[in-house]
């Protein structure tokens, strides 16, 4: 049995690039950039309009002049127009280029119109105001979005911006997540008394979309010549293998000995942690024979064997596979810590993945305890934000302590 710190290394030196992808912008939101964004043309690209109004060159107004015959409507989108006479002026509508000859905005609301001329009502203007000057934003070939951001909304208006209509992204590991056992029956079946409904698999499924990674699924039972036939075929099409369940010492938990039948290294099986010490992790090295007519590629599948009690599976996922994949990425995650609201007491020299609610006073993020039934109660995640860990250094833990915490909302 292995401590989670040594674990936790173990999983992240096991890392690997799957490469690059280039996908549409609009479908990239999630994604991990692998490229950098540069400014393609000065932002703003002219100087640019901020307020629709009129358009005038400030010397008129500062000898005294306050009513401008219009020469015309700059509109947005339209040929930049030239403003003829410096003691006229030209409407201009938000977004519109700046009429050459002309340096300054008056916004509508100050202003009089009639018969074809407009009157400044106010006495104080500045010279260039309402304007977004030329490049303000941005100079051409700046640094607008650096290589290996998580991409939200926020970047996909930036890449529409520079035109980036294809993007590059770290390409997904292909994964598929595996549940075993007889005793599983499917979400839409009645089961019987002595059987449940599959959960795990779906839980697995929804905690790495949140990672934008896509994901198949697949049950197996209690039947080791089964389990062989199939774990072989999936070491050779997948990239990743989730497992929940059957790797404890029970008579039927056969995944252990079927791995080592199928040559999968074991790297460790036993975590000194609570929930989820039956934790088996490892790796199978074999040619990619898609790639032998180029030169020859070694494939390394990974191997994630959680046990199968549900909140055993969900604080593994969120401790060793969130992390592995943002290594795999080049993500950098700030741990996040919080405040213990409540003594507690934990005896054995493990570490302890405690469920609590989260709140926030005067600024700091607090993590209330919330006591559940152990690893089997899958509905107590529903009422929790997060597991608190606390280390094996010590069996009581006062309130006030900081530690860090795996949030999941």
């Amino acid at each position: 049995m292995i401590s989670v710190e040594k674990a936790l290394e173990t999983v992240l030196n096991s890392t690997q690039n799957f490469g690059v992808e280039e996908i549409s912008f609009i479908k990239s939101v999630g994604r991990i950039l692998k490229e950098d964004i540069l400014a393609d043309r000065d932002f703003p690209p002219f100087n640019r309009v901020s307020m629709d109004g009129i358009t005038i060159d400030y010397e008129s107004f500062k000898n005294g002049q306050k009513s401008f015959k219009i020469e015309g409507i700059q509109a947005a989108g339209s040929e930049q127009m030239t403003l003829q006479n410096s003691e006229n002026c030209i409407e201009v509508m938000t977004g519109a280029v700046l009429p050459n000859n002309a340096n300054t905005v008056i916004r509508y609301e100050d202003l009089t119109i009639e018969n074809g001329v407009a009157t400044i009502n106010i006495n104080l203007i500045n010279e260039g105001q309402n304007i977004h000057n030329k490049g303000k934003d941005g100079k051409v070939g700046d640094l607008l979005i650096k290589k290996t951001t998580k991409i939200s909304a926020a970047e996909i208006g930036v890449l529409a911006t520079v035109g980036k209509s294809f993007v590059k992204v770290a390409k997904q590991p292909k994964v598929i997540i595996i549940s075993t056992g007889d005793e599983l029956v499917a979400v839409d079946q009645i089961p019987l008394e002595h059987q449940i409904r599959r959960s795990n698999v779906f839980t697995l499924v929804s905690l790495l979309e949140k990672l934008n990674i896509p994901s198949e699924t697949a049950h197996i039972t209690d039947d080791k010549i089964v389990l062989k036939s199939k774990i072989e075929r999936y070491l050779k099409e997948y990239d990743v293998l989730l497992f929940s369940g059957a790797v404890s010492k029970g008579k039927f938990d056969f995944l252990p000995e079927v791995f080592e039948e199928l040559e999968v290294k074991k790297l460790f099986h036993k975590v000194a942690q609570r929930p989820g010490k039956p934790f088996w992790f490892g790796h199978k090295s074999s040619l990619d024979t898609d790639k032998l007519k180029e030169n020859k590629y070694q494939k390394n599948t990974i191997v994630f064997g959680f046990p199968g009690n549900p909140i055993s599976t969900f604080v593994n996922c969120l401790a060793y596979f969130y992390p592995w994949y943002y290594k795999l990425v080049g993500l950098d995650v700030e741990k996040e810590t919080a405040i213990l609201n409540a003594d507690v007491t934990f005896k054995p020299n493990l570490d302890y993945f405690l469920q609590v609610k989260l709140s926030y006073k005067f600024g700091h993020l607090i993590a209330t305890p919330i006591i559940g039934n152990g690893s089997g109660d899958l509905a107590s995640l529903v009422h929790t934000d997060a597991f608190i860990q606390l280390p094996n250094d010590k069996n009581e833990f006062k309130k006030g302590e900081v530690f860090p915490i795996l949030r999941y909302r």
